[in-house]
């Protein structure tokens, strides 16, 4: 049994090519026996659909505050989100969003649930080899760690630019052993 069976993971999904490896991640995490809810922004649903997630996770997929095409829908309460969290995960997490995050910009439901979470959050960057060494993207990674979010390194391979180099979202499961082994620490 794993360490993470049973416990509610909220999977934040953002526009990045690496956004297709979020289906294998949420199955890996139903397998170990995790509840799994997801949000995207809304941006994220042109590298995967929220139904292939919301299938995998049995669970809706949330991307805006409200379903416009639904007048008497009620709003995705953010914050009722960010408390069933046990662990919120952002994965991948581009250049965009996590300079969002570090500077308390909240243009999305994505970023509403992290402001409003009270979990550890973690996040995995993803995004090409330059962007991942700019200078800017190393405060943004100083800062979000400063607040107690835990990084997932980027992997080094080849990119969707063609390069080769760190940048790359660390795969699914890595990322699941990563979770795990912080969880297995905290634990004993």
């Amino acid at each position: 049994m794993s360490i993470l069976s049973g416990k509610n993971i909220l999977l934040g999904v953002t526009a990045g090519i690496a956004a297709y490896k979020t289906a294998f991640l949420v199955r890996i995490l139903v397998k170990k026996g995790a509840n799994v809810k997801v949000v995207m922004t809304p941006s994220s649903k042109e590298f995967v659909t929220p139904l292939t997630l919301s299938t995998l996770s049995k669970n809706e997929v949330y991307s805006s505050f409200t379903n416009e095409e639904d007048e008497n829908a009620q709003w995705n309460n953010h914050v009722e989100l960010a408390l069933w969290a046990d662990l919120f995960l952002i994965a991948p997490a581009t250049a965009n969003t996590m300079s969002k995050m570090a500077n308390g910009i909240c243009d999305n439901l994505l970023l509403a649930v992290y402001l409003s979470a009270k979990c550890s959050v973690y996040y995995a960057p993803a995004m090409d080899l330059d962007m991942y060494k700019h200078p800017s993207t190393i405060q943004t990674f100083d800062k979000l760690n400063s607040f107690g979010n835990i990084q997932i390194p980027a992997a080094f391979g080849e990119l969707a630019s063609g390069l080769v180099g760190q940048g790359r979202m660390a795969e699914p499961e890595d990322i699941v052993s990563f979770i795990e082994m912080i969880f297995l620490k905290d634990f004993l």
